[in-house]
């Protein structure tokens, strides 16, 4: 249900972090550990899966936002894709046209 602004003491510019502000340029990360890091948590602590399923839920979006600004690498059989920083030192690869089959 929407509130009155009135209600509430302190209000804060809604800002998104960009992806070079958070993640590390050598590093790569998993979404969950993505989502740590955009709440200013280190990417290794342990959260309850509540919590993690809603701050994954959050960061979906965000990754989505900055896909210019990303790469992902190619996972194998079960394992996460990892994202991180495209850079000139490593920048992306062009997708093979058979890359779905």
């Amino acid at each position: 249900m929407p509130r009155p602004k009135s209600d509430f003491e302190t209000l804060y510019p809604y800002r998104l972090y960009e992806p070079e502000e958070i993640l590390d340029p050598d590093l790569m990360y998993t979404v969950p550990e993505i989502a740590r890091l955009l709440q200013g948590l280190d990417p290794d602590v342990e959260l309850d899966p509540e919590t993690e399923e809603n701050l994954v839920r959050w960061t979906v979006p965000w990754l989505m936002t900055h896909t210019d600004d990303l790469v992902i690498n190619d996972p194998v059989g079960d394992e996460p894709g990892y994202f991180g920083v495209e850079s000139d030192e490593r920048p992306a690869e062009e997708i093979p046209e058979d890359a779905d089959e």
